[in-house]
């Protein structure tokens, strides 16, 4: 009997050795896992404070280049004389181009008018020469020339800019292939190119100075992809990254080149929308050649004005690229299309007639 007593009571501390041993090996590997875990929520943790903390360092340089582009310009304004005494101007007799003429006049610069024969008229001459020569007191050239005629229309160019010290270039000159949106195959093919001729004969020259400015007008529709406006938002992206190509290039040399890429902007392109609630978004031609120009010496890129700028990064958030290219949109914006040529023969009769 006692030896059965011992022999159980024997078997009974194996069991509670056992049980202690296991135990300890789950805590341990329980411990271990823990740990684990513990490591990786740290590593987490730690990688997600490094997202937070770039994604906000690069909303705080977006905002300073934003305030020092539209806020500060307005009272820290480069002299564009610094780049030489003539400024060149293509498409100058109407919207953008017509607006940047006076303000580059009203900054102290000579102008150098280019666009198509059949839009310089003697009246245009004339009020170009009253409002640019007597009121900002300032010499005026003029060459007329028509951007669709290839490179014939180079030499000419190059001989009417022959002697003169170019400091500025505004490559302004283009054209809207429909008053509409349209399939692409239905669209009037215009070949407008921002050709040898402007960035050449009016580029070459700033080089061997060591300074030079070159303003290259794009568009907010060449961003990003735009169906309906396929051709005419491909061509201005290409406006985008060639100057910003050329700027990279260029820059040690002294030579600046800005891209402008504004949205709607109160011009002839732009009249058949000028009437629609797309109006209260629409920006005069002198005050966006204006803000543009403050931009200048801050900003390679811009949309030319804050208000454009808001717009842009609204657009970006609100329509992305998934949406702007689904057939939903597209029907969204046929629509709009067909309401907007409504009022617009209405408007061009009650023109005539006035």
């Amino acid at each position: 009997c006692c030896k059965n007593m011992a022999e159980k009571q024997r078997m009974l501390w194996h069991f509670i050795r056992d049980r202690a041993t296991k135990s300890a090996s789950s805590l341990g590997l329980i411990r271990s896992i823990t740990s684990d875990n513990m490591s990786f929520s740290g590593g987490l943790a730690i990688v997600g404070g490094f997202t937070v903390f770039f994604h906000l360092l690069k909303l705080t340089w977006r905002c300073w280049c934003g305030f020092k582009a539209f806020v500060l310009s307005e009272v820290w304004q480069v002299d564009l004389k610094i780049y030489g005494q003539w400024a060149v101007v293509t498409g100058a007799t109407s919207g953008i181009g017509k607006a940047y003429a006076h303000e580059l006049a009203q900054r102290g610069l000579d102008v150098v008018l280019i666009s198509a024969v059949l839009l310089f008229t003697l009246e245009t001459c004339l009020t170009f020469h009253v409002l640019l020569c007597n009121k900002h007191n300032k010499k005026v050239r003029t060459i007329q020339t028509d951007f669709t005629h290839g490179h014939s229309i180079y030499p000419a160019i190059a001989e009417g800019l022959k002697g003169l010290e170019i400091g500025v270039l505004v490559n302004n000159v283009g054209m809207a292939y429909s008053e509409n949106f349209d399939y692409f195959l239905e669209t009037k093919f215009w070949r407008i190119t921002l050709d040898d001729c402007v960035v050449v004969d009016g580029f070459s020259p700033l080089v061997p100075r060591g300074t030079g400015l070159i303003i290259n007008i794009a568009s907010g529709v060449g961003v990003r992809p735009q169906p309906l406006l396929t051709l005419y938002s491909a061509t201005k992206s290409f406006v985008t990254y060639f100057s910003q190509g050329l700027h990279a290039e260029y820059k040690s040399r002294g030579i600046t080149v800005q891209c402008v890429s504004p949205l709607i902007v109160s011009t002839n392109m732009t009249y058949h929308i000028q009437h629609s609630t797309m109006n209260r978004f629409m920006k005069s031609a002198p005050d966006f050649a204006r803000e543009a120009l403050n931009t200048v010496g801050h900003s390679s890129y811009t949309s030319g004005c804050l208000s454009h700028a808001l717009q842009s990064v609204a657009l970006t958030t609100l329509l992305p690229d998934w949406f702007r290219l689904s057939s939903f949109c597209i029907r969204k914006m046929e629509d709009f299309a067909k309401l907007s040529k409504k009022p617009l023969k209405t408007e061009k009769l009650k023109g005539k007639d006035d």
